[in-house]
């Protein structure tokens, strides 16, 4: 114990604090003072009496209030003697508690002594005892409910958490206590154990298989996680997926994790639960499945739609052509339509179906048009140039002859209608010129 307690010191430090206000020029005796209680604070040893602050305080500052030291050495004196009675009654305290800890312990031999003269000592194992017993029962039953009963993995975890206690309950039971019911305790609180050797057994291996239950329904409900991860993850991946390639790959990882559901063990509770989503998945996967290959007939149709509408693209290009190219153009517009108009309602893909069809209509309508005109312009101009022999048979014949000039306009007649664009159009101007030239003489020379 330090030789100076904190109550003492505090007497002390405050008549210093009340000598300084009053005569600041002692200032250095009174700091000394100061720093002497300090050390006695810190330092070990018996309590300072009152002759011994005295004559310690007096020899520092000699006109120190006796009174104060007085006072000072009887809080110094008092906390001692309440710390003495206080570490007595700590020993006596944890005399008494060894001696009944001692007598509680599960020997018959040490308990049946105790238990004849002084039954009252016992109260504290009896009482555990009591308790435990309501534990273990307890624990027993709500951990058989909750594991062989479950209805989710919440039920399993709180379940574990009752077969620990149950068992650490069960631990604390001694055997020799089966059967045991002390007649005094009894009396006053009632006992309610009454296990026998056999149930405290059954109890226990109880407890064995609920716990071995609950180790296969954590690894089921583990294979049952990871299954049901990878299916979400396939799922999010076919979602994503921008070809039909991948989608099909999505769907056999979806399959495999189906399979890996069923094969979670039917009598868990996981495997309960992994039946139920496989259930679900596989009808979801049956009409993904049927969906994809229906996507896949639609992408088939509009690529092959595609493919004809790129060929006539590509022949349309780098007019004029004849009629027999146009009629093949139009063939091949007429090819793509046709893929286009396979495409039903009710399967993906119909929308892109039909803007490609109206496109490609458009496109149908645009070649009958150059076709006609090019059928028309050859037609025209073979009709044209079948009358430029009769005109040459008459001119050499009669130069005045009057049919020379109505032959010629009907020449320039059919040479009018050739539009541009169409194959005979650029020989046709070269004709139409030649024809305008030999009407402009004709007229020159009837005139004369």
């Amino acid at each position: 114990m330090n030789r100076l307690n904190e109550r003492a010191f505090d007497i002390l430090n405050a008549e210093i604090k009340r000598c300084l206000k009053g005569n600041p020029l002692d200032r250095g005796s009174y700091q000394s003072l100061r720093r002497y209680l300090d050390r006695l604070c810190l330092e070990s040893g018996n309590r300072m009496t009152f002759a011994e602050l005295l004559r310690a305080i007096q020899g520092i500052v000699p006109s120190f209030s006796t009174d104060v030291i007085r006072r000072a050495a009887a809080a110094n004196t008092k906390t001692s003697e309440v710390g003495g009675l206080l570490k007595w009654g700590v020993i006596a305290t944890t005399v008494s508690v060894g001696l009944v800890a001692i007598a509680n312990l599960p020997y018959p031999m040490i308990r049946t002594p105790v238990a004849a003269t002084a039954p009252i000592v016992l109260l504290p194992s009896f009482i555990s005892m009591d308790h435990n017993y309501r534990k273990a029962i307890a624990n027993v039953e709500q951990a058989d409910q909750l594991v062989n009963q479950a209805t989710s993995a919440a039920d399993i975890e709180r379940g574990a958490v009752h077969v620990a206690d149950a068992q650490a309950a069960l631990d604390r039971l001694p055997v020799w206590f089966l059967g045991y019911q002390p007649r005094t305790y009894c009396t006053f609180f009632g006992c309610t154990w009454k296990f026998t050797l056999d149930e405290f057994e059954q109890a226990r291996k109880q407890i064995a298989r609920m716990d071995a239950r609950i180790f296969q329904e954590n690894n089921a409900l583990v294979d049952y996680a990871a299954a049901s991860a990878d299916l979400e993850a396939a799922r999010e991946a076919y979602a994503i997926a921008p070809s039909n390639v991948e989608k099909n790959q999505a769907l056999a990882t979806q399959q495999t994790a189906i399979d890996q559901l069923m094969a979670v063990p039917a009598e868990t509770l996981a495997g309960r639960l992994a039946r139920q989503q496989a259930g679900t998945a596989d009808r979801d996967l049956a009409s993904t499945a049927n969906s994809v290959a229906g996507d896949a007939r639609t992408s088939n149709l509009v690529d092959a739609a595609k493919a004809f509408a790129m060929q006539a693209a590509t022949l349309s290009q780098n007019s004029p052509h004849p009629a027999a190219r146009w009629r093949e153009i139009e063939s091949l517009w007429n090819e793509a339509t046709t893929k286009l108009r396979d495409v039903q309602p009710d399967e993906p893909g119909y929308a892109e179906a039909q803007t490609k069809l109206a496109e490609y209509q458009s496109n149908i309508s645009a070649t009958r048009i150059r076709l006609a005109a090019e059928e028309n312009a050859t037609r025209s101009f073979d009709q044209a140039k079948a009358l430029i022999p009769q005109w040459q048979s008459i001119i050499a014949r009669d130069s005045s002859d009057p049919q020379l000039v109505s032959l010629l306009q009907k020449i320039l007649n059919e040479l009018n209608q050739i539009e541009s664009g169409t194959t005979p159009y650029e020989e046709a101007q070269t004709l139409r010129q030649q024809a305008e030239e030999a009407q402009q003489k004709l007229s020159t020379t009837k005139n004369d």
